[in-house]
């Protein structure tokens, strides 16, 4: 439970931040909260010889409106996020789904970047954003670029970001929708052993694959008429669950369904 010995660098700018990924290369991870990070290094499943912290970078923070965005920091914590008026009014499902993410201490020093950075497919907020065709917006030395939430995950704990760019925020459609966020767990503040996120007649799961995933045959049913109860016996269909000691694969099928209905009956209820 000792990490690998390390450097540490503190920077104060997105530049000087992208200056040092481009000097130290592969040797360098970025750190926010580091509740990700950290743990993956105590157990030495990360190796880092250089942590960039970017946690001080006052650009990367806070909650803003873009056109008809809601805009919000890489490096903005989950507490913020939780209780901001301002996401709380355009964005109740992305508040809601915060307020689930660990315990007090987590969320008020992890960042929705993070975790979102992470990759991981039970982490909560990459599930909601996936269901609200969230954009990232990451920074190189070249320039800046938009990635669709549907582009963004890539695989097991990998994103679509390179390793010399810095994720800058994350940009949420102000569309008000119906929206549920489901998510059974063994302990409350677990990762979730399988999730389901209801916006509008968008439908993502988490758990279910080596990335959050989309039901798009539950999306389809909804579209051509499908009672809900219809509609959410597909959640599982095109999924590939793992089996582990919180639940088999089977379960985990069975918890999608049971989960995506739960979703679809809370968010009809809230039109």
């Amino acid at each position: 439970m000792i990490p690998a010995p390390f450097t540490y660098l503190r920077v104060g700018s997105v530049q000087e931040a992208l200056d040092a990924l481009a000097e130290y290369g592969d040797d360098a991870k970025l750190l926010a909260g580091g509740h990700s990070l950290i743990p993956l290094m105590k157990y030495r499943l990360a190796t880092p010889k250089v942590l960039i912290d970017i946690s001080g970078i006052a650009e990367l923070s806070g909650v803003t409106f873009e056109g008809d965005s809601l805009v919000i920091g890489a490096a903005t914590r989950h507490a913020i996020v939780e209780h901001s008026p301002v996401v709380k009014e355009h964005c109740r499902l992305l508040a809601y789904t915060a307020s689930l993410v660990g315990d007090p201490q987590v969320r008020n020093r992890g960042t929705i970047g993070g975790s979102v950075a992470h990759g991981d497919s039970a982490s909560d907020l990459p599930v909601s954003l996936l269901a609200m065709d969230a954009q990232f917006t990451a920074q190189g030395r070249n320039g800046t670029r938009t990635i669709a939430a549907a582009d963004f995950f890539v695989g097991f704990w990998q994103t679509a970001l390179t390793p010399n760019e810095v994720l800058i925020n994350i940009k949420v459609p102000l569309a008000k929708q119906r929206w549920s966020y489901q998510k059974f767990t063994i302990r409350s503040q677990d990762w979730a052993t399988v999730s389901s996120a209801v916006y509008g007649n968008a439908v993502a799961l988490g758990a279910m694959a080596d990335i959050p995933i989309r039901a798009r045959d539950v999306e389809s049913a909804l579209l051509q008429g499908a009672d809900i109860s219809q509609a959410a016996l597909l959640a599982d269909h095109n999924t590939s669950p793992s089996s582990d000691t919180r639940a088999s694969s089977d379960y985990r099928r069975h918890l999608a369904r049971v989960l995506t209905e739960d979703g679809l009956r809370e968010a009809l209820a809230r039109n």
